[in-house]
């Protein structure tokens, strides 16, 4: 693809939001969030956080996780309700307020990732999930696994977490677990379907859920590069079969490159990273959303907080 408006908008990403009358702020590692009695409206930043810190920015990247994040909620309206009022700008989601679970519900179909390196270190029992043992890097499980997290607040690190210590500590009802579980597994069996139309493998991903009065829904995000790991599924099996890495379409890409070229994992000094790795990593976000929706993406550099005002304050909502 043509980067140069990608390199356009190196010096136009969008870092944070400065709009408080939108409501009470909150800041997410990536999105910016203003509540108004029971209305949300989130503005997904350009923001980049790898192991639970924010690093940069990378351009468009916001409005590539908003817009795909609203196809999929589109598509899967149909298995859980989600939180999806309005979508007014590119980066922006307006949406109904629930009362979230302070759980991450990560779904895995594949050994990878960090699992991979919990794996390997033998800290992988504390999901809670029997594993067996001789695995190999990135071999699929026979039925994709769940391996909660708690969430964190901003700042803060996931913790990974069991069911038996979820419903001990309370964080959901053996009842709500239930659904949300069911949920999670329906929401990723429609996310891999559709993925393999597109010639890709949804590997993993994390669900964020909430409710209002009795009624589940999905909120925060979905199956975007940020939140979820895709792979070019015509090259899986022979990557696989000749111990290569495989070729991905999400940020796994900066996390193997913060290990390889900056022996960062979290702990440390945090790395400076180069506008071309910048760039190549926008320009993964840009054939993921692209390859998935099955439509082109017409990106144009500028200032995208002035763009958002702007939108809102056509809207209505400013």
């Amino acid at each position: 693809m043509n980067t140069s408006a990608l390199h356009a908008q190196l010096t136009h990403t969008l870092r944070q939001t400065d709009l408080p009358s939108l409501g009470t702020p909150y800041k997410g590692k990536v999105r910016d969030t203003y509540r108004k009695g029971d209305t949300l409206i989130l503005v997904t930043s350009d923001r980049l956080s790898a192991f639970d810190h924010v690093l940069t920015t990378i351009p468009f990247k916001g409005e590539v996780l908003n817009r795909l994040a609203a196809f999929w909620f589109d598509r899967t309206k149909h298995i859980v309700p989600n939180h999806v009022l309005d979508v007014p700008d590119a980066n922006v989601t307006v949406a109904r307020a629930c009362q979230p679970y302070s759980v991450e519900v990560v779904v895995r179909g594949y050994l990878t990732g960090s699992l991979w390196r919990d794996y390997e270190k033998g800290t992988h029992t504390a999901y809670g999930v029997p594993f067996a043992e001789g695995l190999r890097k990135d071999s699929a499980f026979e039925t994709p696994i769940l391996t909660p997290s708690t969430k964190a607040e901003y700042g803060k690190h996931d913790e990974p977490i069991s069911e038996a210590e979820i419903l001990s500590r309370g964080l959901a009802t053996p009842r709500d677990w239930a659904r949300i579980t069911e949920a999670a597994r329906g929401l990723f069996l429609e996310g891999q379907k559709w993925a393999r139309t597109r010639g890709l493998i949804l590997v993993d991903t994390k669900y964020e859920f909430g409710k209002v009065g009795d009624e589940l829904f999905v909120i925060d995000e979905m199956h975007t590069p940020d939140s979820s790991r895709y792979w070019v599924a015509d090259e899986y099996e022979a990557r696989f079969a000749r111990g290569e890495d495989q070729k991905m379409l999400d940020k796994e890409n900066i996390r193997q490159w913060l290990i390889r070229e900056r022996n960062f994992s979290g702990h440390g000094a945090l790395p400076a990273i180069p506008d071309d790795v910048r760039v190549d990593l926008a320009t993964k976000y840009v054939a993921a959303y692209e390859r998935i929706t099955g439509t082109s993406l017409s990106l144009t550099p500028g200032d995208v907080h002035s763009r958002i005002e702007g939108n809102l304050r056509a809207k209505g909502y400013l």
